[in-house]
């Protein structure tokens, strides 16, 4: 009898654990944790109202997904950015998304083309900008991009591809946003998705992997090649 107490507690920590995770995850993908700054137990404790326990065990969660880094004498930081590690990014996400797609459309179902078209109109219908006249973010417009992407690749009938996918997507989506004010009034991104769609419910394999990798690398582009972001940020 007396175990179980303990076993609640276990519980309960964990499942904090879970929670900081979630929210911390947020917080980086969403910029609010600015890359390279000091993420100190004590401040953390404090904004997420927590306890120092669950917060250690998310953050090692998070160092497993390349989001945080323990780097000695300053404990946990997040995870900085760099030219080379954009350019990287960017490559290797090419590579397993070429494979990720090209298994997908020739394993093509009328389930996976359904989900596909329906995550499609989805994002479509959707303003990038809640202003046509300048950029203001849209919080609806970024789970439905992200949605779309994973619907190309989700017929490829490998869990462990589409894990390392989605982990190189979460890494990518840090540079993205840098990317956003700018693409929005250099970019037809609804253009691009579209034809990416199309070739790929068309089964055009080679067209489509040309299309999604001109995709990613156009976004990449933007920000190596805009000098005042790239000073910003340290690139």
């Amino acid at each position: 009898m007396a175990r179980i107490p303990v076993l609640a507690s276990v519980n309960g920590t964990a499942t904090r654990a879970t929670s900081l995770y979630d929210e911390l995850r947020a917080d980086l993908l969403g910029g609010t944790l600015e890359p390279g700054s000091k993420l100190a137990i004590e401040a953390l404790a404090e904004r997420y109202e927590a306890s120092a326990t669950p917060l250690r065990e998310a953050l090692n969660r998070l160092i497993s997904d390349g989001l945080v880094e323990r780097r000695e004498q300053r404990g946990f930081v997040v995870a900085g950015i760099s030219a080379d590690d954009l350019a990287e990014i960017t490559k290797t996400r090419c590579w397993l998304e070429e494979i990720a797609l090209r298994e997908s459309i020739a394993a093509h179902t009328t389930a996976w083309e359904e989900a596909l078209v329906l995550a499609h109109h989805r994002l479509a219908r959707t303003p990038r900008s809640l202003s046509e006249s300048r950029f203001e973010d849209n919080p609806e417009w970024e789970p439905l991009h992200r949605a779309f992407h994973r619907a190309l690749i989700a017929g490829c009938g490998s869990r462990w591809l589409l894990t390392f996918c989605d982990q190189l997507a979460d890494q990518h989506h840090r540079y993205r946003r840098l990317s956003a004010p700018r693409a929005f009034a250099k970019r037809g991104v609804k253009s691009e998705h579209q034809q990416l769609m199309e070739a790929t419910v068309g089964g055009r394999a080679d067209e489509a992997v040309v299309l999604l990798k001109a995709h990613y690398q156009r976004t990449a582009r933007i920000i190596l090649d805009d000098p005042v972001l790239s000073r910003e940020q340290a690139l």
